[in-house]
């Protein structure tokens, strides 16, 4: 049964966890970025096949594609990430009146479940951040991308992890195309107690509340869209450039998706509509200003369009109409980007510059497991291997402590 098989491979990725340590992960991703290019025609073959059988729109596909650049920058930041320093364990220390001496740490979570669709980089992604952190994976994937998900698997992660005397099961597969995979994954709060979602908003967001229900907290990566505001003192040349380079690709979060033209900039809109012609993008009436073009299949080349009064308005539009994801002003005027900088609450606010840097790798040099835009504590925006722990009071007495 599928739900005994997820069962057993997140049990042996929790007994998996203790044997990881900071030198033999390094050493694993180390030989896993060798593995992808040993393994690469096995891995081109497995996703042309993916490809062919796919039922998906364009942009989904191009998401689901590995050309050979995409590959060998799976090799690149597996590498990378090998290289990185390891996660400091030691957040900081003091001592009590009493003598006691307590501090912070920073300890593994586990096994962590990972659901994603149509993105076979997403699995070496998470995994590598995963077990970064000394923690192990259980991936489940759509079936789109399942036989390139299981060479990554079968073919590059496990040997690198046997190759380094680790345990292969600390990545773990759920080997089977039905959706209901999904489902269990996110209703094992003992073996995964936390998992990460990332695909369209309306999948993620029934998965995070089955999960709830199960006690299984999670890190949706759901909506997104960026949001470019063309302020009062934005330079025109500056202006569309910014609305080019964040249109370089359609089926991405961080694309733009929301253009708000300031009333004192709006001889500019023309020219930026003109521009928006020339890239092939349609643009949409602002009744669904918060929708999220790169997941609407039959729509994803759009952007939306707004006139807005004030830099007000169009942080009141960024802030309470749109996923959080991020947003970014165009302007000369310092006073007016720190107004934007300081009012915008989304996960990364830009000035003169694309939202397309809303990315784990493009900001902190580390694959990102998904970017979260909840607004609580905890780790927000990119999340990257720096973020996934728990928090751990350590204290140390001599004995004669008393309350």
């Amino acid at each position: 049964m599928l739900r005994d098989q997820v069962q057993r491979e997140a049990a042996a990725a929790h007994a998996a966890v203790p044997q990881l340590t900071d030198e033999a992960v390094a050493r694993a991703l180390e030989l896993a970025a060798g593995l992808v290019e040993e393994r690469h025609d096995a891995i081109a073959q497995a996703n042309a096949a993916d490809v062919a059988a796919a039922e998906l729109d364009e942009g989904a596909l191009d998401r689901l594609r590995l050309d050979d650049a995409r590959i060998a920058a799976l090799g690149e930041q597996l590498a990378q990430l090998a290289a990185l320093p390891p996660l400091e364990r030691e957040d900081e220390s003091w001592e009590l009146e009493n003598g006691l001496r307590v501090s912070l740490r920073r300890i593994p979570i586990g096994a962590v479940g990972a659901n994603f669709e149509a993105r076979p980089n997403v699995a070496v992604d998470v995994a590598g951040q995963l077990l970064k952190s000394l923690n192990a994976a259980v991936l489940r994937t759509g079936g789109a991308a399942l036989r390139t998900v299981t060479v990554l698997v079968d073919e590059v992660l496990r040997p690198a992890l046997a190759g380094a005397g680790l345990p292969p099961a600390a990545v773990g597969l759920v080997r089977s195309p039905e959706r209901d995979g999904a489902r269990v994954l996110v209703s094992l709060p003992d073996a995964l107690p936390l998992v990460i979602l990332r695909g369209s908003g309306e999948t993620t967001a029934a998965l995070a509340r089955e999960a709830a229900q199960h006690g299984v907290r999670t890190l949706a990566h759901a909506e997104g869209g960026g949001v470019l505001y063309i302020g009062a003192g934005a330079d025109p040349a500056t202006a569309q450039r910014l609305v080019e380079t964040s249109l370089d690709r359609l089926g991405v979060c961080n694309r733009l998706n929301l253009l708000l033209v300031d009333r004192a900039a709006e001889a500019q809109l023309p020219g930026l509509l003109l521009l928006l012609q020339r890239l092939g993008i349609t643009v949409r009436e602002p009744e669904r200003i918060g929708h999220e073009w790169a997941n609407d299949a039959d729509h994803i080349a759009s952007v939306t369009v707004l006139v807005v009064e004030s830099l007000d308005e169009a942080v009141a539009l960024a802030n309470g109409e749109t996923s959080g994801l991020a947003a970014t002003i165009a302007t000369e005027d310092a006073a007016e980007a720190e107004r934007f900088l300081s009012s915008y609450r989304g996960t990364a606010a830009f000035w003169n510059a694309p939202t397309r840097f809303t990315d784990g790798f493009a900001l902190t040099g580390a694959p990102e497991t998904g970017i979260n835009v909840d607004r609580v504590p905890g780790p927000r925006g990119p999340v990257t291997y720096r973020d996934l722990w728990l928090r751990q009071y350590r204290v140390v007495g001599d004995g004669t402590q008393k309350r």
